[in-house]
């Protein structure tokens, strides 16, 4: 009888357990940010309508076991997220789900208020705050670690069929379909750039020291040594603890600024134990529009309150042109000495210059930072072999590395996606077809283009005019690196169908070597010459000149035939040596004094060398074959130039000197933008004819110039002592913050003021007849002017109002006190 109900017993425990095991059903997910990809620890997901669900785990992931569907709909959640939907398909088992959440506008946030004065999450706050110094891995003595960097740029928004039937798209179109990835987005993308770094990161606190080697470097489609220099982490890191957190050119508000709460609501949201330590979950968002700050959390150790885990993403409505998001997130990790270090950095941005529901870009920044050493006394080695402050190097063969070592020495794997990448540009760019698009594009936006070893152009400077020459034509022809590696010659030459002269340019520079930095530059050019030259300034053949003139101000010309050779060395310091000779011939033309004051032979007759030293610590610069463009120095630049006139030299008639003094920089003054200035003072020693004294740059054309007195006229003030500055406050958006409309068109705000003083000898007055009222001079007076305006119309355009101040009454019948100007750039 026992042994029967054994039996019945076991028979009916297996009849009951058969239908479990047969309708168990399994759902597996991860839950991550839909911008950064990463991941959101400890999300909510339960089944709508019901009590039955999980949490995610520290990584992101969870599992859901259960016997019968509660519902057919899962609702995803995280603080600070809008939730996530996933209707399930009951037919199946086993559910993988990748959830990806949008972060909610800060507007959707809600902020509950204690009746005390501060919050929990305002304490939080302010704990980190106070442990900011000590957690922050800058404020080590030194560290160094190995950095895995990898750069990413996909096209978005891709609509295939489009693809398919565009005629300029049509050649590559197997190509491209190829590598459209429908994986990582809602939508199709296209990788279409990928770039992989790897280097050794040196730090030193005191003297404070920076030290890259990139030891490895992979481009898609692109070799130029100046531009891998800026694929490490030396030009890429972001300090979550600083005050002000730079995103490309603007400052941003940190959520952990020292007056946070002035620009923050902070909120306590979740405690989680991870590995049976504590975290804290903080969430903050900004208190008022318009300003360039965060939304975002953060995990937060509760005992050495340093951050574990951070995701920050732009407010919306950051004054920021052609970007629809900006994500940031970062993970640290403690060190056996308790000092916590960063171990990843992501960086996350879409780019729609035409709208965000147009084809756009997004870009991709990942870095592992692997084998940290911190407080070492050999980290300092390698950062005494320099006496730089910052500097980064290329190994040798950086960028020669095979396929086998990238295998081995990537910290993390490419995906299918970012492998086909390099071989999709490789074979794109062999294409006949893209060559002739690349051309093209190169044409229309440079103004060159290249034939064989050969380039013309700049196809703006093809036909203008002028009151003196009537209709200019005017063809440029040049070589490029196929004709020779070092070596660049180029000339032009020009006609006046009104003066019926031929104009002419020759030149040659050779790279003497480029490690070094040694070029040899010789030149002539026989030509209409504005005697002061600024960047800013449009050459006298642009197109656009003549069409933007005020009206009613007497055209001026003078003729320069001009002998140059100069010699140009760099060193690693920013130092820079500029010898050169000159032999200039002058010839007034129209509406200035003109050759017959000056009675001499040759009188308008100069030969002249000079030496310019220009120390501009740290400047960074982009490379071409020939030239380098410099892209600034977070420190002030200063130029020192003299020049030596000598009598009877190439039938000179002078003997004079020279000393001009030139220093610019920018001034961060977050969150009220950035002050740029200008200082400049020189003196000239000789008795001259006006064009070889300090003619004060004036400006005749309605195109506002940010180098020159804009109120002032060409040739209305000459000096030989003179000193000046130029101060331009860019505040961002300003007063333009405070109404919707204005917030929403990302308007922006500036004021300037410009001033000059300067003072000419008795005997030089005499020399050019300073009574003829065509030159004055300011006789130790300021000249000041003063503006402001509005920039960032419609993203490109500038509008500037100048009032002049100084001197008074005015010189001339001609002068005006205020004044209109514009002027475009695309900025971001």
């Amino acid at each position: 009888m026992y042994n029967r109900l054994k039996i019945i017993l076991v028979f009916c425990i297996v009849v009951l357990s058969v239908p479990i095991f047969a309708q168990q059903k399994i759902i597996t997910g991860i839950v991550k940010d839909e911008h950064t990809d990463e991941a959101l620890p400890f999300s909510s997901i339960i089944f709508k309508n019901s009590s039955i669900g999980t949490l995610a785990d520290s990584a992101g992931k969870f599992t859901i076991t259960l016997n019968n569907w509660p519902s057919d709909t899962l609702i995803i959640s995280s603080v600070s997220y809008q939730p996530y939907t996933y209707i399930l398909n009951k037919n199946l088992l086993t559910i993988d789900i990748v959830a990806a959440l949008f972060s909610k506008k800060a507007s959707e946030e809600v902020i509950i208020k204690a009746k005390a004065k501060h919050s929990r999450g305002w304490y939080l706050w302010r704990k980190v705050v106070n442990k900011k110094d000590e957690n922050n891995i800058f404020n080590n003595d030194n560290f160094t670690y190995n950095v895995y960097n990898k750069l990413q740029v996909d096209i978005d928004n891709i609509q295939t069929q489009k693809l398919i039937t565009n005629k300029l798209l049509r050649p590559f179109q197997k190509v491209l379909q190829n590598n459209i990835d429908t994986t990582l987005e809602q939508k199709p993308i296209l990788p279409t750039f990928i770039t992989e770094t790897i280097s050794n990161y040196y730090f030193q606190k005191k003297p404070n020291k920076t030290k890259e080697i990139i030891v490895a470097n992979k481009i898609s489609g692109i070799k130029n040594e100046s531009i891998t220099k800026y694929l490490g982490a030396l030009n890429q890191n972001i300090i979550i603890y600083q005050n002000y957190i730079p995103i490309f050119d603007k400052e941003f508000i940190g959520p952990f600024n020292d007056n946070g709460d002035k620009y923050y609501n902070y909120r306590l949201a979740d405690t989680q134990l991870i590995n049976n330590q504590k975290f804290l979950h903080l969430i903050f968002i900004p208190k008022n529009s318009g300003n360039n700050t965060f939304t975002g959390d953060c995990w937060i150790h509760d005992s050495s309150f340093a951050v574990q885990k951070i995701i920050l993403h732009v407010s919306k409505e950051a004054n920021i042109n052609y970007i629809d998001k900006v994500s940031i997130a970062q993970e640290f990790a403690p060190l056996p000495n308790k000092r916590w270090i960063i171990m990843k950095d992501k960086f996350y941005v879409n780019i729609h210059p035409i709208g965000k529901n147009n084809i756009g870009f997004i870009l991709r920044k990942t870095t592992n930072y692997t084998q940290p050493i911190i407080n070492n006394p050999n980290n300092t080695i390698e950062l005494d072999k320099s006496n730089l402050k910052e500097n980064i190097s290329v190994a040798d063969g950086a960028r020669d590395k095979l396929t086998t070592y990238w295998d081995t020495a990537r910290t993390e794997p490419l995906s299918k996606a970012e492998k086909g990448i390099y071989s999709m540009i490789d074979t794109i760019q062999q294409m006949p077809t893209y060559k002739r698009y690349y051309n093209g594009i190169y044409f229309l936006t440079t103004g060159y283009k290249n034939i064989a070893q050969y380039q013309i152009g700049p196809w703006f400077n093809w036909i203008s005019g002028n009151a003196w020459e009537g209709t200019r034509v005017r063809f440029d022809i040049g070589t490029n690196k196929h004709f020779n590696t070092n070596i660049y010659l180029h000339g032009y030459v020009a006609f006046g169908f009104k003066d019926n002269i031929w104009k002419h340019k020759a030149e040659a520079l050779w790279v003497l070597n480029r490690n070094k930095r040694q070029t040899l530059h010789a030149s002539y050019i026989n030509d209409l010459d504005y005697t002061q030259n600024y960047h800013t300034d449009l050459q006298n053949d642009n197109f656009l000149a003549f069409a933007i003139r005020k009206n009613g101000i007497p055209l001026k010309f003078i003729q320069l035939k001009q002998s140059k050779i100069e010699y140009f060395r760099d060193t690693k310091i920013g130092l820079s040596t500029t010898i050169g000779m000159a032999n200039k011939i002058y010839t007034p033309l129209q509406n200035l004094p003109g050759k017959d004051l000056f009675t001499e032979t040759n009188a308008l007759t100069t030969t002249e060398i000079s030496l310019k030293l220009r120390f501009a610590y740290l400047e960074k610069f982009f490379e071409t074959q020939y030239f380098r463009y410099s892209l600034g120095s977070n420190y002030p630049i200063a130029e020192l130039e003299y020049i030596q006139g000598i009598k009877g030299i190439l039938k000179s008639n002078y003997n004079y000197q020279k000393l001009k003094l030139n220093i610019n920089g920018q001034i961060s003054v977050a969150p009220l933008g950035k002050i740029n200035y200008t200082f400049f003072a020189g003196k000239v020693f000789g008795n001259l004819p006006y064009m070889l004294l300090e003619v004060h740059p004036g400006n005749e054309l309605y195109l506002y110039n940010k180098f020159a007195f804009n109120l002032m006229n060409r040739f209305e003030y000459v000096s030989d002592k003179y000193a000046g500055f130029i101060v331009e406050h860019q505040i961002g958006n300003g007063i333009f913050k405070y109404t919707n409309i204005t917030r929403k068109m990302k308007l922006r705000q500036f004021w300037n003021i410009k001033g000059v003083t300067g003072s000419m000898t008795n005997s030089n007055k005499i020399v050019n007849d300073m009574g003829n009222n065509l030159l004055h001079d300011l006789n130790n007076t300021l000249y000041l002017e003063v503006g402001t305006g509005i920039d960032n119309i419609f993203k490109l355009l500038r509008i500037d109002f100048v009032w002049r101040l100084l001197p008074q009454p005015l010189p001339a019948a001609k002068a005006s006190r205020f004044g209109i100007f514009g002027s475009f750039k695309i900025q971001l």
